[in-house]
């Protein structure tokens, strides 16, 4: 299993969107998933559910399957102490979805705690 790079929070010239970004545009749940905290909030098309890494890793594997990512972009970032958060633009095939990711400092590393993914409205 991967795991996600250990950044000191003091480093803020370092943007954790990058490669979490690039695991959401090939639609690679597994990869994505090493970013994950233990626990986190998912909520996928206006279902949201408390869950494991593991369980997380699932739900996601069956939206990518459901879902192909054609593209996806960064639109906004904010970070305020030990957190960060991006919205962001999702592409699959005549689909557009509006993604919502946030981290947050834990340990020497961010992880992501909520992520949301619902349709564009």
């Amino acid at each position: 299993m991967l795991s996600a790079p250990s950044v000191l929070a003091a480093d803020d010239s370092y943007d954790v969107f990058i490669p979490i970004s690039k695991y959401i545009a090939a639609g690679d749940a597994e990869s994505l998933s090493a970013w994950f905290a233990d626990n986190l909030e998912i909520s996928l098309l206006s279902s949201t559910s408390n869950s494991s890494k593991s369980q997380a890793t699932q739900i996601l594997k069956f939206f990518f399957e459901k879902h192909k990512p054609r593209s996806f972009s960064i639109n906004h970032t904010a970070a305020g102490q030990n957190s960060k958060y991006a919205l962001g633009s999702l592409s699959s095939g005549g689909e557009s979805f509006m993604v919502t990711i946030f981290v947050s400092m834990c340990g020497q590393s961010y992880k992501i705690q909520q992520l949301k993914i619902d349709y564009v409205r």
